[in-house]
């Protein structure tokens, strides 16, 4: 049996460090930036991922000789292809699809580029080193958190209380924290045991090791040290070259280590102690598996193709239980959640073929000893790494954080064997490159920047407008209302087919009667029924769209048709309190539908007792005859 010899790394090409310094920067603003979550982060984000791209590009253009493209980059993108037709054909929410699209673009985008792009050891070294660089980073600002500044967090937010006491770094959740630190940390521990490594590489690493270990114990990821434990305990059994045996018992020893270490934390760490107590007191999760069961139910309903691109969210209200009233955004799984928005085809499109490049990536391992990144133990661990991210995504959203998705993009290509042998351009290749790159400048010029962007401007407003049952009518409740009005403008300008824009800004415009005495209400009812009539021409399965259309026909006097809105919003959401809430306010505006409106007001205070506005006008319908 012959055994395939590695091809020794070449020389870097200026192109190669053109493209690791762009990936490096990108890498350490998005993650910085609460792992890209924020849409204003995502037009730089953005806009770097196609500078990469377009650099690649150019070089297959400009270039007669480079490497053969790689067999694995073109897995990903019967994918990409399928969702974009998911996007135009399927999904109800087409703005949240494209949007939902794009992270899975760009991942996809730094997989390919890396692979095909960054062929020689050391450039991929320098990606290696700038994501534990990363992690060091991360690791002190969540000590920063935890024990100077437990509400804060990046880009000058603060914390949500639900996760004061466990820190995130410079993501927004913990649990994001401590899969960053998942890829990370088999590595770390795999380059200081290694055999033969220098003192000096030992000590390094393993200072590095106790950072990642010591950052993972501040996230207090219940979730992450499980998945962390399990792959951990089965390392042995890929490491060594024994006999099935001795393998069994090299995982039964690395499994009681990890039990033991579990349960010296869970001694030791007051924190620790509360969150395992707090899971069996509530005999595990309560709120997860809410959320799955509305994404299985969704995946039941189309099961072939998905009730389409991001449309979970939104599509869970009407398998919403009554004691759960928070807003779900993801499923918490992201397979599950794949499942509900792309159905079978898509699962097997994405996962599917993800697992099969894993797999032959383990099969090629065992027949090649060396690839561009270093050595075995160190691709190795990284695939341990890999393997406790994936196996998080169970109860976590991870590929919904771009940080954390470009992260383990870049990390599968960096364990695929690259090519390094170069080979001759035809004109027709060079000639599809230029192509490619002129509708790639166009894309990111008339689609992409201006998708982010709206989002950006939209997600500014709606908060703005959140918050202003906080302030008094009077100047500065004006001057942040028309501020947020403004914005949305912004937003809809810039992308038409933004249909939450054109409802935030139908709610906008109705607010206006509040801020501006002796507004004419009927004229401002007619403005905003018109915007929210746009939301509603782009989709017709979202509550708050009908919601928007019926408070708008009610400042008009139109009581029988907005009754109608609210009916089809409470069939889109039948156990939303803030539905029936809006519903009974409807209801009390006509006498006769007054003993209705108390009935609809106790039902939502009955789904959410803590709904302020529905105390109030529970009070008011009290007193009104």
């Amino acid at each position: 049996m012959n055994v395939q010899q590695p091809q020794a790394s070449p020389v870097p090409r200026k192109t190669e460090w053109v493209l690791t310094g762009l990936l490096a920067v990108n890498l350490i603003w998005t993650t910085l930036c609460l792992g890209g979550y924020r849409p204003e982060t995502m037009i730089v984000t953005s806009f770097l991922h196609g500078l990469m791209v377009a650099v690649w590009l150019l070089d297959r253009v400009w270039t007669t000789q480079a490497p053969r493209l790689h067999p694995a980059g073109w897995a990903v993108l019967p994918f990409l292809i399928y969702a974009a037709g998911n996007v135009l054909w399927v999904t109800p929410v087409r703005w949240l699809g494209w949007h939902d699209w794009l992270w899975w673009a760009q991942a996809a985008a730094v997989f390919w580029v890396v692979l095909n792009g960054v062929p020689s050891r050391l450039p991929r070294q320098v990606l290696l080193g700038t994501l534990a660089l990363i992690g060091v980073v991360a690791v002190v600002l969540a000590a920063y958190q935890r024990f100077v500044h437990p509400e804060w967090l990046m880009l000058g937010r603060m914390q949500s209380e639900q996760f004061v006491g466990r820190a995130s770094g410079p993501f927004g959740i913990p649990n994001s924290l401590a899969a960053l630190l998942l890829l990370l940390l088999p590595a770390g521990l795999a380059l200081t045991v290694r055999r033969g490594a220098p003192a000096v590489q030992r000590v390094l690493f393993g200072y590095l090791s106790a950072v990642y270990v010591f950052g993972l114990i501040l996230t207090i990821s219940r979730g992450a040290w499980l998945a962390l434990a399990a792959m951990l305990s089965l390392w042995p059994w890929f490491a060594l070259r024994r006999r099935w045996q001795a393998k069994a018992g090299a995982v039964m020893l690395a499994g009681l280590l990890c039990l033991v270490a579990g349960w010296g934390l869970y001694r030791t760490v007051p924190e620790v102690e509360q969150r395992f107590a707090q899971m069996a007191n509530e005999s595990g999760e309560w709120t997860r598996p809410i959320m799955w069961r509305g994404a299985w139910k969704l995946f039941v309903e189309q099961p072939w193709v998905g009730t389409g691109a991001g449309s979970y969210n939104v599509l869970f209200e009407k398998y919403r239980p009554e004691n759960y009233q928070m807003e779900p955004q993801w499923a918490h799984n992201d397979y599950l959640n794949t499942l509900s928005d792309y159905g079978a085809v898509g699962f097997v499109l994405s996962f599917g073929v993800l697992g099969l490049l894993a797999l032959r990536a383990a099969w090629r391992r065992a027949r090649v000893d060396a690839d561009g990144i270093g050595p075995a133990l160190l691709r190795q661990a990284l695939a341990i790494g890999l393997g406790a991210f994936m196996l998080q995504l169970l109860v976590d959203f991870h590929f919904k954080i771009p940080a954390l998705a470009a992260a383990v993009a870049a990390v599968g290509a960096l364990l695929t064997t690259p090519r390094t042998t170069p080979g001759r351009h035809a004109n027709g290749s060079r000639i599809m490159a230029a192509g490619l790159l002129a509708g790639l400048i166009s894309a990111m010029v008339v689609f992409v920047l201006p998708h982010y962007r709206a989002e950006a401007a939209r997600y500014a407003a709606r908060q703005s407008l959140d918050t202003l049952w906080r302030t008094e009518s009077g100047p500065e409740y004006r001057s942040k209302l028309q501020g947020a009005i403004s914005a949305l403008e912004s937003a809809v300008r810039l992308n038409p087919s933004h249909a939450q824009a054109w409802a935030d800004l139908a709610y906008a415009t109705t607010l206006r009667a509040h801020a501006e005495p002796g507004a004419d209400h009927a004229a401002l009812g007619a403005t905003a029924e018109a915007m929210a009539d746009r939301a509603l021409a782009l989709s017709t399965v979202v509550p708050d769209f009908w919601i928007r259309r019926a408070i708008a026909r009610d400042m008009q006097g139109k009581w029988f048709p907005a009754g109608n809105d609210l009916i089809q919003a409470l069939q889109l959401a039948p156990a939303n309190a803030w539905v029936w809430y809006y519903h009974a306010y409807h209801l009390s505006l006509n006498p006769t539908g007054l003993a209705q409106a108390r009935a609809a007001a106790a039902y939502s205070l009955r789904l959410d007792p803590g709904n302020h506005s529905a105390q109030l006008l529970r009070q008011q319908l009290a007193t009104s005859e």
